[in-house]
């Protein structure tokens, strides 16, 4: 890696971080995770050779400290800083006069997002149910190409017809411009997290998981506007860590999520593990852990393999595009599987918690007040996520991104 850089850039000196390494193994004592963070911060300047990087990454991986809260929440905190900067202010505007403010949802942006990895290939739930919710709440879905399925986030909505969007079009610089026009954004991660391009290589020769699978969904570019977010797990034994990373972050609004099947998704196959953030009357965030079962949602149950094509991503994309313009049945089940879980978000935004409701043409007005685990109304969450689709406002959503990024990449031409 430290040999690496080219062009322009100016070349920083090399960091050793043998010593580092040398404290990890065989056992991790007295290493901190302050320690670690700033270890990984210098990979992200190219300052680290390829080898002590990769050992690097091994030794967090065999000795588990990846998984440790503390050690995620400090190395989130520096992938986030390495991060292209964005205008906090002039973003803060934006969403000031556009955000819908209604409930316990203060109108910021939110996320839906997975680790990944659980094998399972489901369909692409999350960027779907990000673009359901963008009919109600500001979305800033982190995603990226596939790293262990066939179609990540970023090959789905670059296959999506009859144009697609310019994912790379959404840039620092035009974030205020594209949230002047639609409630969505797709936060392309190399496009914000540059630093990333000198461990790439480095992670895809290595066989395991490494810590970045893990910080990835912690380090969303707009963190510091970011209200509400619901992050999937592919592990139970990650959950109460996720929680745990994201309070110590000051993270007042998150849903961890983990479907029994060791899914990064609420699951419409079975229970979903929810470890929950909540802010207190005193300002104190707890975190509160229950059961979800798809009855919770007013929906029915479905095996994974209804839901699990495992298809290449222009045929996820006719299936986002068949949901979005509601041509599936109600109770097909890739459409109840995307409604559980746009409900997720809306539910934690505090949106629901809304007595009255007028979402727009089609909206009955009829809340749904029963609740159900954690206290939250999971059935009036289905209710606007079914809207978000009869009315037509997620494509009104993402037809409005895809024109402005085509737009704003016209401009550079």
């Amino acid at each position: 890696m430290a040999s690496q850089a080219q062009g322009s850039e100016q070349a920083l000196p090399p960091i050793d971080i043998k010593p580092l390494l040398t404290k990890m193994w065989p056992n991790n004592d007295n290493v901190t995770p302050t320690e670690i963070a700033e270890a990984i911060s210098h990979f992200f300047t190219n300052q680290v050779t390829e080898a002590q990087t990769a050992s690097l990454l091994m030794a967090l991986h065999f000795t588990r400290m990846d998984f440790r809260a503390d050690v995620l929440a400090e190395s989130a905190r520096v992938m986030r800083e390495a991060a292209a900067p964005i205008p906090v202010k002039e973003l803060l505007e934006v969403i000031e006069r556009r955000g819908r403010k209604e409930g316990n949802y203060n109108g910021g942006l939110c996320d839906i997002v997975g680790t990944g990895g659980d094998s399972h290939n489901t369909f692409n739930i999350s960027t779907t149910s990000s673009i359901l919710a963008s009919a109600l709440l500001m979305v800033s879905k982190h995603g990226n190409r596939s790293s262990t399925s066939k179609s990540g986030s970023a090959d789905l909505v670059n296959n999506m017809k009859p144009r697609p969007p310019i994912i790379s079009a959404i840039r620092p610089d035009t974030l205020v411009k594209a949230y002047s026009a639609t409630n969505y954004t797709f936060l392309f991660a190399p496009v914000f997290h540059t630093g990333m391009r000198y461990v790439a290589p480095i992670r895809k020769q290595l066989p395991w998981r490494t810590i970045f699978n893990n910080l990835g969904p912690l380090a969303n570019p707009v963190e510091d506007v970011l209200e509400a977010r619901v992050i999937g797990v592919a592990r139970s034994d990650l959950g109460p860590a996720f929680a745990e990373a994201l309070k110590i972050a000051g993270c007042k609004k998150a849903m961890i999520i983990c479907g029994e099947e060791q899914l990064d998704e609420v699951s419409c196959a079975g229970p979903t593990l929810v470890w929950m953030l909540k802010e207190g009357s005193d300002g104190e965030v707890a975190v509160e852990h229950f059961k979800l079962q798809p009855s919770d949602f007013g929906l029915g149950t479905h095996p994974l393999s209804t839901v699990s094509p495992g298809k290449e991503p222009a045929e996820n994309a006719q299936i986002l595009s068949r949901i979005l313009h509601g041509e599936l049945p109600d109770d097909d089940p890739i459409v109840e599987f995307v409604l559980m879980n746009t409900a997720a978000l809306l539910a934690v935004s505090g949106i629901c918690e809304a007595d009255t409701s007028n979402m727009g043409h089609g909206d009955d007005g009829q809340v749904i007040k029963e609740r159900g685990p954690g206290g939250q109304r999971w059935k009036e969450a289905v209710r606007r996520a079914r809207w978000t689709i009869k009315s037509g406002e997620a494509w009104k959503q993402w037809e409005a991104f895809v024109n402005v990024t085509n737009e704003i990449e016209g401009q550079r031409e």
